[in-house]
């Protein structure tokens, strides 16, 4: 019998990291080194504005980057937070998945394990990025303008034809935040959580407002009940949306893909936001989402008009 395997991730910018994650899943590679793979490729990539190399930095001109790894056969977990001048945070992430104690690293204590064990040093503040930064501060001085703009994180959740899942994620987290300010991506049940007895799920978008919630966990608990990944991505979504609104006042953005160990999926957000997917059953694909009625998702193909525009808007030149 042939096990169903799969990716998903979140954000246009996954999309070649997701095809070559299932190209190495339909050789029977592993999901850990599947969803390494996924991350690596966006991190690796200069105009991705908001994860690893050529990500945005903090307010003060330096890039803290953030990154989890989780494995849904032990519940291994591995992250970093506020690491500096590293390649690929997730991978250093990963092997620490491994370590009993002290598998949770940040700051410089994050990067100095990475110098210690040898992973590529790299100084990741592009001179693109910070053309970014500095415009920012000037529009910041100038008009008065909210300096918090952008905090797209990659979240990948792999399943391989051993049934083993694992999910992941990195992010450069929010552009223009105070030194060591950490959202929900590196943090278990907020930014990710896998059981590959059940599933996975991955977050996006406003980490101090998913920190609230947990939706990661509770979209995972939700499967693990019965529900098939796009209802419980609904129901946590939706139903933690309007709860955030009603006692906080409003809720900022956030957007959650799932996976169950079949390789079916699902997606839920309170913005517009676009993953890409693809499993055994299904050629990689890249979608668009927006909130719909009465606590549901709109999933629509992606145009070839908006990834043009998305193209063109990222390569952009910065004045």
């Amino acid at each position: 019998m042939t096990m169903a395997w799969g990716a998903i991730a979140t954000w246009r910018m996954a999309h070649d990291g997701v095809v070559e994650a299932l190209q190495l899943l339909e050789k029977k590679k592993k999901a850990g080194d599947a969803v390494e793979t996924l991350i690596k490729n966006v991190e690796d990539y200069p105009y991705y504005k908001s994860v690893g190399f050529g990500g945005l930095p903090n307010a003060e001109g330096i890039l803290e980057m953030d990154a989890a790894f989780m494995h849904g056969d032990t519940l291994e977990i591995g992250a970093v937070a506020s690491i500096t001048d590293v390649k690929n945070p997730i991978s250093v992430a990963k092997k620490l998945s491994k370590d009993k104690f002290n598998s949770f690293r940040v700051g410089e204590g994050a990067t100095k394990y990475s110098m210690l064990e040898g992973f590529e040093r790299k100084s990741m503040l592009t001179p693109r990025a910070h053309k970014i930064w500095e415009k920012r501060l000037r529009e910041i001085h100038e008009n008065n303008l909210n300096p918090y703009d952008g905090h797209d994180t990659v979240g990948a959740i792999t399943l391989d034809r051993m049934g083993t899942m694992t999910v992941g994620t990195s992010s450069s987290g929010l552009f223009m935040k105070k030194p060591g300010r950490v959202g929900d991506s590196p943090l278990s049940g907020s930014g990710f959580y896998v059981d590959s007895e059940i599933g996975g799920a991955a977050a996006t978008g406003l980490g101090e407002d998913l920190m609230k919630g947990c939706l990661s966990y509770e979209i995972v608990r939700l499967m693990g009940e019965g529900l098939k990944p796009q209802a419980a991505c609904d129901k946590a979504v939706y139903e933690f949306h309007d709860k955030l609104t009603q006692r906080y006042g409003k809720a900022g953005a956030f957007s959650l893909i799932a996976m169950n160990n079949q390789g079916e999926w699902g997606v839920a957000t309170n913005v517009e936001f676009t993953f890409s997917v693809g499993n055994d059953q299904e050629e990689p694909a890249i979608f668009i989402a927006n909130m719909g009625e009465n606590h549901t998702t709109d999933i629509q193909p992606i145009t070839q008009e908006w990834l043009d525009a998305y193209e063109k808007r990222i390569k952009a030149p910065i004045e």
